[in-house]
């Protein structure tokens, strides 16, 4: 019966390093032991060389077979190995084995060690191989999760309190989206997959929590491009006394912090374009941004008439919110490669959002973009009941107008706030975009782990 543990190991990076103060030729009196699936096997007489691969990297297993008896492994055993750091005559770091001990026998041809898996499909499909055979997607997900840990040391060390919202809610709000439907059989009722945490996470601000922030799924039942995926992860944080601009400067010291701790560096490749995270990032107005492109028109049926002239089918654009929408994603987004804000956006486009002090059209609202693709999104939000009342009688208009993804509006939300919110910016990104850009991924289903996919014919 093989072993059912291999306790004290060692990581092989740890190994490799202390091989590192070694000449060539030499060995460590030291003992270490390591433990992994073995990737790559030669022979030289009693002599073998094993690649020994685990979470942190690979390292050689020199072993004379005088000294561990007969290697009998198949490429792909997962096995023990016990033995001192060494570098060989060719200076390569190694494990001088003295001990060779199989856990797992492989049961299934592994794919070409030296080309790994290739086939896209099949990497997202069966990522275990993907994992296993690509030493480059194995280290993107891992530092996936050192920039989700990155992310939480920073809010954890500005005061904020790391919560947990309901995925299941008997209302959908806080975003534009189709939601995914589920019933509840004890409630007898049924129940939608969140499609965002916003209007729990604010009922904790009225609950005197301050700063609070939920790193979680989200889910919206619509359509998958390079960067939508409908099962997705977003961070986001509510800080009372805060208003937009206060966000602004925390998101551009987040992203920078996170950037240069995981990369050690703020500059970044995207989608062909290197650019830098450091802050201050450029502010652009959106009406301005839209009027470069003529299309700052308040008059849907001239908006129409701009964007259809230009080729764009707004048939599916019902109010004067979609068509700016529709002008925003076509003309305007695209454009901002370098780290952009896009800020005061049409309160037709923000249900959540307080108005400007001087143009009461207009919302304390941003959307920030790196490489033409949008990273998140932020309010001063609007913390009066009343008018957040009134805000959702306006997407109630929205949706009897056929805009299907309106708010619908929640009065659980609303009487939450008669108790009284205090000033608060809030604040979204998105999880895996940040990664894609990160890591110069231009799909977003590179940088999800297991992404969802049509059943095979």
């Amino acid at each position: 019966m093989l072993p059912k543990r291999f306790p004290d190991r060692d990581s092989v990076d740890a190994v490799r390093d202390e091989c590192a103060a070694l000449e060539p030729g030499t060995e460590s009196s030291e003992t270490r032991r390591l433990a992994g699936r073995i990737l790559g096997r030669r022979g030289h007489g009693k002599l073998v060389f094993l690649d020994l691969v685990d979470r942190s990297g690979r390292i050689q297993l020199l072993c004379d077979e005088s000294r561990t008896g007969p290697v009998r492994l198949d490429l792909g055993d997962i096995v023990g190995a016990v033995g001192s750091p060494a570098r060989s005559r060719r200076g390569e770091p190694s494990l001088a084995t003295d001990e060779l001990t199989l856990l797992a026998k492989i049961r299934a041809p592994l794919p070409d060690t030296f080309h790994g898996v290739t086939d896209v499909e099949a990497r997202y499909r069966r990522r275990h191989l993907d994992l296993l055979m690509n030493d480059d997607s194995r280290e993107q997900f891992l530092l996936r999760s050192a920039i989700v840990a990155s992310i939480r040391r920073y809010l954890d060390g500005e005061g904020f309190v790391e919560v947990e919202t309901p995925v299941l809610q008997p209302r959908y709000g806080g975003a534009f989206a189709t939601p995914f439907v589920t019933h509840y059989n004890e409630l007898e009722a049924d129940f939608y997959l969140r499609i965002a945490t916003e209007l729990y996470l604010k009922r904790l601000i009225v609950g005197g929590l301050e700063r609070v922030y939920e790193i979680g799924k989200d889910f919206r039942n619509e359509g998958v491009s390079f960067k939508h995926a409908p099962e997705f992860t977003m961070l986001e944080w509510y800080e009372a006394y805060a208003d937009y601009a206060d966000t602004m400067a925390r998101m551009e010291a987040l992203l920078e912090r996170v950037t240069q701790e995981t990369l050690g560096r703020t500059t970044v490749t995207f989608r062909g374009h290197e650019v830098d995270l450091r802050a201050p990032w450029k502010r652009l107005r959106l009406p301005e941004a839209l009027g470069e492109h003529g299309l700052w028109l308040r008059d849907p049926d001239e908006l129409r008439a701009a964007l259809e002239g230009r080729g764009v089918d707004t048939t599916q654009d019902r109010t004067w919110g979609q068509l700016t929408d529709h002008a925003l994603s076509s003309f305007v987004e695209p454009s901002l490669v370098e780290p952009t804000i896009l800020h005061d956006y049409p309160i037709e486009l923000s249900p959540f959002a307080r108005t400007t002090d001087d143009d009461p059209t207009l919302v304390e609202r941003f959307e920030y973009f790196v490489g033409g693709m949008e990273l998140g999104n932020a309010y001063s939000e609007v913390n009066d009941a009343e008018e957040q009342a009134s805000r959702f009688d306006l997407q109630l208009a929205a949706l009897q107008a056929g805009a299907r993804d309106a708010e619908r509006g929640d009065p659980d939300y609303v009487e939450a706030l008669t108790y009284g919110m205090p000033p608060t910016g809030g604040f979204g990104l998105g999880i895996d975009r940040l990664v894609m850009v990160l890591t110069g991924r231009e799909t977003i289903r590179d940088v999800i782990l297991f992404p969802a996919l049509k059943e095979r014919p």
